[in-house]
């Protein structure tokens, strides 16, 4: 084990870029797994790790994968190079898997995102899409990073399990064209299905942003869309929110 002491030292500065800089975690293809809980969970799910740094006290996971660069630091270092206030004993860098999807979907269920900028309601929906049997999860342009560090925390841990992909609007259509998967959005619009009665079997469901909804352009492409019964009154859902109702049906 390695041990280093300086926060300058090129790795401490190194993570600190990860941590906060969304370019280099882009040209490096790396991003920060923070906390022992994500750390074994990474381990566990076979991601791609690089280094692995863990505070003075706290012990490493005892089988490593070879090649990977193990280094001890004081416990005010780590929490220098951390994104969280109260680091939790150790961090890893992580390669971030390829966010281009396979040229053919498998066929099943997959939760779209349409602009969904915050990194919690990005990572809550991964989360509960892993929790309740989707394929894939797809992110169309406008929605947070996927592997920015709030996001990473917020899946806990099934960005290790449950693959994601960027796509254009084109690319989605295309993609799910070849594989015969409808595309249906939560909207309302004259073709709007209440969710309960709706064939979720193969098909992939669309969740807009938290402020406008799906976008015009995603929804012109739909097929369908679909309605969550709630009270008159009330007329939307936090993303997340709306995304575990649609995920729970298809999963019922």
């Amino acid at each position: 084990m390695e041990r280093i002491t300086s926060r300058q030292n090129p790795l401490i500065a190194r993570l600190r870029k990860l941590g906060t800089d969304k370019k280099t975690r882009r040209a490096e293809g790396a991003f920060l797994c923070e906390g022992t809980k994500l750390v074994e969970e990474a381990l566990k799910w076979g991601a791609q790790v690089e280094t692995l740094v863990a505070a003075e006290g706290t012990q490493p996971p005892s089988q490593l994968p070879e090649g990977v660069r193990l280094v001890e630091v004081p416990a005010d270092v780590l929490k220098s190079a951390s994104t969280v206030d109260t680091p939790q004993g150790m961090l890893a860098v992580c390669r971030t898997p390829d966010l281009t999807p396979p040229e053919t979907l498998t066929p099943g269920r997959y939760l779209v995102l349409d602009g969904v900028q915050d990194p919690g309601n990005v990572g809550t929906v991964w989360r509960t899409a892993d929790a309740f049997g989707a394929e894939g999860l797809i992110l169309l342009p406008g929605c947070a990073e996927p592997f920015a560090p709030k996001t990473v925390r917020a899946t806990m841990g099934a960005c290790f399990r449950l693959p994601v992909w960027e796509l254009t609007l084109e690319e989605l259509t295309g993609l799910l064209d070849r594989a015969g998967l409808s595309l249906y959005a939560t909207a309302l619009r004259e073709d709007t299905a209440d969710l309960r009665q709706a064939d979720l079997e193969r098909a992939a469901v669309v969740i807009g942003s938290e402020g406008r909804g799906v976008s015009s352009q995603v929804l012109a492409a739909c097929q369908a869309t679909l309605k969550i019964p709630m009270r008159e009154r009330c007329e939307s859902l936090n993303a997340a929110v709306a995304a575990a109702i649609v995920l729970w049906e298809g999963w019922r």
